[in-house]
């Protein structure tokens, strides 16, 4: 068999491989003897089917079998035979299978890139030091504060206002009949101005007294967010049932144990500032990871193959996917699609490979492990996170090889980025801007 590699660039090469006629001749005629034996013709006892007619009427699938016997053997045999460590599947365009004469077929794969050592020493990077401010607590106070308030039907006779809480039934009809995505619901708790359906919704309920009902069209535009609506002529009719107002309650003692049993106001705010904190280290670290990957990249230019970048973006959708189907939606409600996903993070996707890639070198040329007292550190860690006994996590992760590989290859990125961070030149640095503007958005008050 001869083979020679062709370089489309540092990682996609095209194999040209040829197999002598004598391979291709003894496959062809050991198919035939094969199915010479066990072949059943019209007019011939088994096995006494002549060759002749064996391959007027079997040729095509003989040929299509043999090919790719062939094609898999040879292949298998030109990458140990070239050393070439390919990623994803190998493109192979099979042209036509003769009677004699030797077989050539060419296979465009790709390939893991191969860099230099990465200098990684002496890195630049900036460290900003948060502080969290007596107005950021406040602020998630107020959030819990309003997550706590109670509604009650407002007292006074008077009709909907901007920024009312409502109770209406509704029902959305197409061309006059009941349409799934706007289906009867009643009892429905509305605030008028955030557009739930859209502000042209709200408006039409302005005015309206508890007892009344309405009927209107919204024409909902192109770019709604929910697009089984967009560019729809819905007519709506709306029943009032109550005009209702928010009772904030007091933030004090009380609030702080309602909240999550906290023995006090004090109790709570302490809570509330540590989360924060640890909100704040999280987007440091994020941050001094960002700028060293950046850093990192500019120093090794590199190509990496299509194939990784692939299985990154697969990643990315999945997990989008698994984000929307936690919200009990999916990705054609708010008008995205695996493609359009797809085509927004291929970029990110093809930095990520590159992160990898890089770290994994790092972690090739500095002969970095992981031991077992340090993966059991890490699997303890977990079982405290999901609140299940180590052991159980032990097991798990024993009885399942792919997850156990994956984990020590995520604790040798970790180690490798701590030796980057240990070698590098760190300035701390204020804040460029008002911290109320970064401000954590999660819930910082662990609900109990």
């Amino acid at each position: 068999m001869q083979v020679s590699v062709e370089d489309i660039n540092s990682v996609k090469k095209t194999l040209h491989i040829e197999i002598p006629e004598n391979e291709v001749v003894q496959e062809l005629e050991k198919a035939y003897s094969q199915l010479k034996k066990k072949a059943k013709v019209k007019g011939f006892r088994p096995g006494k089917v002549p060759r002749s007619v064996v391959v007027r009427l079997f040729k095509k699938d003989v040929h299509a079998d043999v090919t790719s016997r062939l094609i898999q053997s040879s292949f298998m045999d030109a990458l140990k035979e070239t050393d070439l460590k390919i990623v994803g599947t190998p493109n192979v365009d099979p042209p036509e299978l003769k009677d004699s004469g030797p077989y050539k077929y060419d296979a465009t794969v790709e390939i893991s890139p191969e860099i230099e050592n990465v200098d990684y020493s002496g890195l630049s990077l900036k460290r900003t030091n948060y502080r969290i401010s007596d107005e950021e607590i406040e602020a998630q106070l107020k959030m819990l504060q309003k997550n706590m308030a109670q509604q009650q039907k407002i007292k006074e006779d008077r009709p909907v206002q901007e920024g009312d809480l409502v109770l209406i039934d509704y029902e959305g009809f197409k061309e006059g009949q009941p349409f799934a995505e706007t289906a009867k619901a009643e009892n429905f708790n509305l605030k008028i101005g955030a557009g739930h359906f859209s502000k042209a919704f709200d408006d039409q309920l302005v005015g309206l007294k508890p007892g009344d009902t309405a009927e209107f069209n919204i024409k909902f535009p192109q770019d709604y967010s929910n697009n089984k609506l967009a560019d729809l002529d819905i007519t709506f009719q709306v029943t009032l049932h109550e005009i209702r107002e928010e009772i904030l309650p007091a933030i004090d003692d009380e609030l702080a144990k309602k909240a999550g049993q906290y023995q006090s106001l004090d109790a709570l705010k302490k809570v509330i500032e540590e989360n924060l904190q640890q909100g704040y280290s999280k987007r440091m670290e994020q941050e001094l990871h960002e700028q060293i990957y950046q850093e990192l990249i500019s120093r090794a230019d590199f190509e990496v193959p299509d194939a990784m970048v692939n299985m990154e973006l697969e990643g990315i959708v999945e997990e989008a996917e698994r984000s929307f189907a936690y919200r009990n939606i999916s990705m054609e409600d708010i008008g995205l699609s695996r493609e359009s996903i797809e085509a927004k993070y291929r970029d990110t996707a093809r930095s990520q490979v590159k992160r990898h890639v890089l770290l994994g070198k790092v972690i090739d040329q500095e002969g970095l492990t992981i031991s077992d007292s340090e993966l059991d550190e890490a699997l303890k860690e977990m079982a405290e996170n999901f609140s299940q006994p180590f052991e159980e996590i032990k097991k798990y992760y024993d009885q399942n090889k792919d997850k156990i590989q994956y984990l020590k290859h995520t604790l040798l990125e970790k180690k490798a980025i701590k030796l980057i961070i240990d070698n590098s030149l760190i300035e701390d640095v204020e804040p460029e801007k008002e911290q109320t503007e970064g401000r954590q958005n999660d819930q910082a008050v662990a609900s109990g």
